[in-house]
């Protein structure tokens, strides 16, 4: 078994897929809104005993690999990587040739963190170990994190960890020095000593001395750091408190949020993502028990975020320290969850307080805190109108002038139209007035979710799409019935030639099925899959639509109305392909009129009248 075999094996194609789009079980398979175009119906098939998915809407189709390499964009080496660790395989014999550059990143980025988590335990690093414990966090909480620290001065150089990865290779890979470069780990510093050679450059750690928090993709591979600045120097360190890995090719903070590897599950388990700042505060979130908490790491929620929180969920409660209206109205993240109709709460704790701190002093406030969250809107108009008079005008066209441009980035037509028949009772104004304001402002700042539409996006048409005429709609179904139903292949070959299918893939496959069947007098998928061409791929990529095709629509069926459907569908077919010959004996019929040849134009026309009546 090969190492791809093997995987497979292992993994159930649905729990795979179920972490991205959810699934719903159909028969003996499962269906769901396919992740890669838009559309209402569900036409994305999951074969969980044959391990294959078919878009019945799209075309697209495969395996797990295929699946995971489309939907992250991956090469296969790389999905095979990621898979391999959802499998629990060791990956062995390795072609370095194919093993891709963002996959030596990672080894990298992998060996680094396991560097500095490390030093933790070593007396350089007992003085950031202690600070860790003050904050409450537990030995096993560090440990599970990964939480490290990075050696320099005093105690260590300024290229520790650079020295290290250059003496101590990971599986006796050699990385370069542009390759740690690139993984956002080392420095390049042009040496501007006279005695140095010219054009001659060095390589310094870009952490040091600093605790370290390692950053996991959705797929747990690390893949940057946040560094905090030693307690002792935090007055003297003339860089900022936090600094971040810069962005590389497996980094991009915008579509990174901190602990969504480890809170994933809870968050699809619970219906709900808690939002959090800071890397600590989501880490002691996870170390009281609320495991669905991930931290947008001090920044507003972009909108390529937001499409990742809603592969697991619909519901989002953000804890921003964001007291002020003014702050609420200018969050762009806000705004992103408003236009991607996300069901948005606000957690609201003890004045004072951030969710690290809460949690601490008495966990069951921080409990009552997410549970009685205030949807978004509500909260922000509780806040606009606090200390306002509406019984004055001014503060009564006040609160309509934020209220309205706050639902200005509302895209669900049901909460707008609450939202302008509350306001009109609240303030007293007209609602075909605010309406009209409202389409007004939404008009001015162009289309609603304007950054979502700019962004790239998973959900978008496939160019090109060929879609299947009728004749070649019944070929596929004829075949789908014989493959769902092999005990009537010999009535189809029997009244039915292959040169009335549609597609000369159509006729290869029709053979193929027919020769394989005879032979072996049953038909068995995997067998069969492997009799078919080697050099014919498309054959195996049509045995799987087929197959979930006629599972789709054939499950229920009984004898009887197989037998009916495939005979009506082969008098099509046999219309369809004397309706061809007529138009190509019509056009020979022109061609001997004309040349004078009348014994072929005698001959040609007896068929023709034969078809005719046919």
């Amino acid at each position: 078994m090969s190492q791809s075999e093997e995987i497979k094996s292992k993994l159930d194609i649905v729990e795979i897929i179920r972490e991205y789009v959810p699934v719903k079980a159909v028969g003996v398979n499962f269906q769901a809104l396919c992740p890669f175009h838009n559309e209402k119906t569900p036409s994305f098939v999951i074969s969980p005993e044959k391990q294959i998915w078919h878009c019945f809407g799209c075309g697209r189709g495969g395996d797990v690999f295929s699946f995971v390499m489309e939907k992250e964009g991956l090469g296969f080496m790389e999905a095979l990587r990621l898979l391999a660790s959802k499998a629990g395989v060791v990956l062995k014999n390795e072609n370095p040739e194919a093993y891709s550059q963002r996959n030596r990143l990672l080894d990298i980025l992998e060996l680094a963190g396991k560097y500095y988590a490390y030093i933790l335990t070593t007396p350089a690093g007992q003085n950031a170990k202690n600070y860790l414990l003050q904050r409450g966090l537990t030995e096993e909480i560090i440990a599970a994190w990964q939480l490290g620290v990075s050696p320099g001065p005093p105690t260590g150089g300024w290229g520790e960890l650079y020295k290290f990865l250059k003496q101590r290779p990971l599986s006796g890979r050699k990385y370069t020095d542009e390759e740690i470069f690139s993984a956002g780990l080392i420095i390049k510093k042009e040496r501007a000593s006279e005695t140095a050679a010219p054009g001659r450059s060095d390589y310094y750690d870009r952490f040091r001395d600093r605790i370290m928090f390692p950053i996991f993709d959705v797929n747990n591979n690390l893949i940057a750091f946040t560094a905090r600045v030693s307690p002792e120097k935090e007055k003297t360190e003339k860089l900022g408190k936090y600094i971040n890995s810069p962005q590389t090719a497996v980094y991009d903070k915008s579509r990174t949020l901190f602990a969504l590897n480890k809170a994933k599950n809870a968050i699809r388990e619970k219906d709900l993502a808690i939002v959090v700042e800071g890397q600590m505060d989501a880490i002691s979130c996870h170390q009281h028990g609320f495991e669905n908490t991930v931290a947008s790491s001090g920044t507003a929620l972009t909108v390529e975020q937001v499409t990742l929180l809603k592969r697991f969920t619909n519901n989002v409660a953000l804890l921003f320290d964001m007291d002020d209206a003014g702050q609420l109205a200018a969050d762009r993240g806000i705004k992103e969850c408003l236009a991607q109709e996300v069901n948005l709460k606000i957690i609201v704790l003890s004045v004072g307080k951030d969710p690290d701190e809460c949690l601490k002093n008495n966990p069951e406030d921080f409990k009552k805190a997410v549970v009685e969250a205030k949807p978004m809107l509500e909260y922000y108009f509780t806040k606009i109108t606090a200390g306002l008079n509406l019984d004055e005008v001014a503060d009564r066209r006040l609160a309509e002038e934020k209220m309205l441009a706050m639902l200005a980035a509302v895209n669900n037509h049901i909460e707008r139209s609450y939202w302008l028949t509350r306001l009109n009772e609240e303030i007293g104004t007209n609602e075909k007035e605010l309406r009209e304001k409202l389409a007004l402002l939404t008009a001015k700042k162009g289309p609603r979710n304007a950054s979502a539409a700019a962004a790239p996006t998973e959900k978008t048409a496939p160019s090109a799409v060929r879609r299947p005429g009728r004749e070649e709609k019944l070929a596929e179904l004829l075949l789908a019935l014989l493959i769902r139903f092999p005990e009537f292949i010999n009535y189809g070959a029997g009244n039915l030639e292959p040169q009335y299918l549609s597609d000369p893939g159509f006729v290869r496959f029709y053979n193929q099925l027919i020769i394989y069947y005879n032979k072996s007098a049953s038909l068995d998928y995997a067998d069969f899959r492997l009799s078919l061409a080697t050099d014919q791929a498309e054959d195996t990529k049509l045995l799987d639509k087929l197959i979930l095709l006629g599972e789709k629509d054939f499950y229920s069926y009984e004898s009887g109305q197989v037998k009916t459907e495939i005979i009506n569908i082969i008098s099509e077919l046999k219309k369809y392909g004397k309706q061809k010959k007529i138009k190509k004996l019509q056009k020979q019929l022109q061609s001997a009129e004309a040349s004078g040849r009348t014994e072929e134009l005698n001959a040609l026309m007896d068929e023709l009248n034969v078809l005719t009546k046919e």
